[in-house]
């Protein structure tokens, strides 16, 4: 059973603010820090001592990834702007292990350029912590949970099985949780993809009309943890699918090494063939995978 005093309430029914169907939106990808890591952590190379080399015994730091730690700002013309994840609290960029805790602060070296935490990046937009009403989760392990604290006015959406699992655990670390993340009084809604309110949409079994519109919809990816959740955002005229952690690399979404340890590989692999036959169905679709250094540098500062 749950220790935290953080509680929930089931979504069945979209968020109001929505407008009507096929209302598009405005993406801004927002680096919200960086970890420097071995490569085998996100793309497994099969080689023995797999484990060793995923916790990167026998690499060398010149060989690691700086590896971004992204969130995503939806700007909706009705509902307004909507947050993808959180990545790293502010006070990372001067005490990581105050925030991460001392092990991860130690292994993933997090970092966060000065003043270039993501409610820093909102104000360059004009637009204040206060103000992003809704926050939707992927999932909550520690790079994309980090800064929940920060958006104490907003409802956070993300799956049940999701956060069943996070406050549940007996081991939450081992997993990628950190309580402490998301144990507050905050308002925490939790989308049942078993029960009322679904939908197959493309390629993907399961989704969730957000706003009722068509606009931003939270599709069902588990796998890569018990919950997980990517969600598909609708532009101008095509979609833009910010996958999370479904994918680490763009390699992935093309048939390349698996990560090395997903939570369930089988359900890695289906919600993989979702993505994959997404990308095949609609090829001018942008999808973005969670971790890769080489197509951050591709991505582009504004969809719409």
């Amino acid at each position: 059973m749950s220790n935290l005093k953080a509680e929930t309430k089931p979504l069945t029914e979209p968020l109001p603010g929505g407008s009507e169907p096929g209302t598009s939106v405005v993406v801004e990808p927002l680096l919200g820090g960086s970890i420097l890591a071995p490569p085998q952590f996100f793309e497994s190379d099969a080689k023995r001592l797999r484990t060793l080399r995923m916790l990167g015994i026998g690499t060398p730091k010149s060989k690691r990834w700086l590896v971004p730690i992204p969130a995503y700002l939806i700007t909706h013309p009705t509902a307004g702007p909507i947050l993808v994840d959180t990545a790293f609290h502010a006070s990372v960029a001067a005490k990581p292990a105050a925030n991460l805790g001392k092990i991860a602060a130690r292994f993933a070296r997090p970092r966060i350029e000065p003043g270039r935490d993501i409610p820093a990046q909102l104000r360059e937009r004009g637009i204040d912590e206060d103000e992003i009403a809704t926050v939707v989760m992927t999932h909550l392990h520690f790079d994309h949970a980090s800064g929940i604290a920060e958006y104490p006015s907003a409802t956070f959406v993300l799956s049940k099985a999701e956060w069943e699992a996070a406050t549940t655990d007996p081991r939450p670390f081992l997993r990628g949780y950190r309580p402490a993340h998301y144990d507050y009084l905050f308002d925490y809604r939790t989308i049942d993809f078993d029960g009322p309110g679904i939908a197959s949409y493309a390629s993907f079994g399961r989704s969730f009309d957000l706003l009722g519109d068509g606009s931003i919809r939270i599709v069902y990816t588990p796998g890569h943890s018990a919950g997980h959740c990517s969600v598909i955002a609708h532009l101008h005229d095509r979609d833009l699918v910010i996958a999370g952690d479904a994918i680490y690399t763009q390699a992935q979404l093309e048939g390349g090494p698996p990560p090395p340890r997903p939570l369930d590989m089988h359900l890695w692999q289906r919600s993989l063939r979702e993505l994959q036959q997404f990308a095949r169905t609609y090829p001018r679709a942008e999808i973005l995978p969670g971790h890769d250094p080489e197509r951050w540098k591709t991505v582009a500062k504004r969809y719409e």
